[in-house]
């Protein structure tokens, strides 16, 4: 049995600042393909991956370091490696065109030194940050690079290291599927496709707006049979093929009818906004939106009746609805959506936190809400789910969907 070793690097995991999420997953990974885990050793940023490689070289097949590949002084990772295999650090070409494209101006001095790789080596690509990670062998021993960051590290381990292990041990390519997980908290994800498949192979990715979801062994119809257990599960547009976030499902339904759309939010304190100025070009399609978090700004600036916020709450369908109507009408958009809830960790108007409306308008049908109940795991993972679904939910709104029919069945949120 082939045998590995995982080095993560930060001073910040050495001292107990952030908890590493590297070591369960590589460990999970390479215990399914047939390797065995060594060891995995945590390090500073202090240069001493020079003298744990030396000792790593000799008794493993593998070894993957995770961190230590920014521009920064601490970030020693290219070079230890480098010196430990025996060659210079040279410049990679197609790193350094990536790095001026992305860097435009920034493009210089520290910078720079992430084109870098050890001669002999080749490059994986990193799409989610400036550092690309790379992979060589002495004939011996494979070691891969990645960068520190999950959302670097963990899209990089999947298309790229994982296949390269594979070729480097002659394993046959197994088929696997992936899909995109939205609102389900991880913890009882695991635990529904353990109980809709167990005879797979299943491996999650957690990020912040969705749940990457891997299902591999036996064959594609009892994948999919078990795929569908699982959305059976959880309800509708919980779980869909792909590498895709609820946003893009979104932008993709009003590119497609070129639609334009603006937001009021109340406890998603403006988060549904931020996502949606984060991609470039959303000046085509979105307007603009307005946090009403007090409910004098909801009255005032979004005329919310008065009658509405005394006899149901701010909290209700009927606030909601009025919140969706008003910024419509102030933007002049097609489409509008609001949220409003109780993100915690207090209960509000005698309503449970985790309780959250969402309201939809448009110029061309009737305006809804639904009312959705989400298991609390904190004031952000309310805020992340109200405004994930809110994507979903406003997206079958523009089809003409009936999205109170659609969260009837949604379960496990």
């Amino acid at each position: 049995m082939s045998t590995a070793s995982l080095i993560v690097i930060g001073s910040e995991l050495t001292r107990g600042i952030i908890q590493d999420r590297h070591g369960q997953l590589v460990s999970r990974e390479l215990t399914h393909i047939g390797v065995h885990m060594n060891e995995i050793v945590a390090l500073p940023d202090d240069g001493s991956v020079s003298h744990v490689l030396s000792a790593l070289k000799k008794s493993n097949d593998i070894i993957i370091v995770t961190g230590g590949l920014g521009p920064t002084g601490d970030d020693l990772t290219r070079s230890a490696i480098a010196e430990s295999y025996g060659v210079p650090l040279v410049e990679d070409p197609s790193c350094m065109e990536f790095l001026i494209k992305r860097l435009g101006p920034r493009a210089s001095g520290a910078n720079l030194k992430q084109a870098y790789i050890p001669e002999g080596f080749s490059v994986m690509p990193n799409p989610n940050g400036t550092a690309p990670g790379f992979y060589g062998t002495d004939g011996k021993s494979l070691i891969l690079a990645l960068p520190g960051p999950p959302r670097e590290m963990e899209p990089m381990f999947f298309s790229y290291a994982l296949p390269v292990i594979r070729r480097a041990l002659e394993l046959p390519e197994s088929e696997r599927d992936e899909y995109s997980s939205f609102i389900t908290a991880e913890a009882r994800l695991e635990e529904l496709m353990e109980q809709c498949g167990p005879g797979l192979d299943w491996g999650t990715r957690f990020q912040d707006y969705k749940i990457s979801v891997y299902v591999s062994g036996a064959d594609k119809e009892e994948r999919d049979k078990a795929v569908s257990a699982l959305i059976n599960e959880v309800g509708p547009l919980r779980l869909v093929p792909g590498c895709i976030d609820a946003l893009d499902i979104l932008i993709e339904k009003l590119k497609e009818k070129n639609l334009t759309i603006c937001v009021s939010e109340s406890c998603s304190g403006g988060l549904a906004s931020e996502r949606l100025t984060s991609r470039p070009g959303s000046s085509s399609f979105f307007l603009g939106g307005v946090v009403s978090y007090a409910p004098s700004v909801k009255m005032d600036v979004l005329k919310v009746d008065e009658k509405i916020v005394g006899q149901y709450g701010v909290v209700s369908a009927e606030c909601a609805e009025a919140m969706a109507d008003g910024v419509r009408k102030i933007c002049c958009s097609d489409v509008a959506f609001s949220i409003t809830g109780v993100a915690g960790p207090d209960e509000s108007e005698g309503k449970a936190v985790g309780t959250v409306y969402l309201g939809f308008s448009s110029k061309d049908r009737e305006t809804q809400s639904v009312l959705l109940d989400f298991s609390s795991w904190g004031r952000d993972s309310v805020r992340r789910k109200a405004v994930v679904s809110a994507f979903l939910l406003t997206s079958c709104y523009i089809d003409g969907m009936d999205v109170a029919d659609i969260v009837k069945g949604w379960k496990n949120i």
